[in-house]
């Protein structure tokens, strides 16, 4: 899986980490949902689990769940140095 951030992207969630007041990156995920089975997600991840893949991306850590990680359609979204 690959995984592209621009730097300014990185800004912006830098900056709603720092307002929201927690906070280790973003976590990229999947769940069950509708016709095609999943629909991936994107939230504030507060903790670091043993099991996600992380990225570093103009210093955002990205993590990225196994389930997502593991879906052959899913797409390239982040393209940084592995953490």
């Amino acid at each position: 899986m690959a995984v592209t951030m621009t730097e300014r992207a990185a800004q912006h969630v830098a900056n709603f980490i720092e307002k929201r007041g927690k906070g280790v990156g973003l976590r990229l995920g999947v769940r069950t949902t509708g016709c095609s089975g999943m629909a991936y997600k994107l939230e504030y991840a507060d903790a670091v689990q043993p099991e996600d893949q992380s990225f570093e991306c103009h210093g955002v850590k990205i993590l990225v769940d196994p389930r997502a990680s593991r879906i052959s359609t899913a797409p390239s979204l982040i393209s940084c140095a592995r953490a």
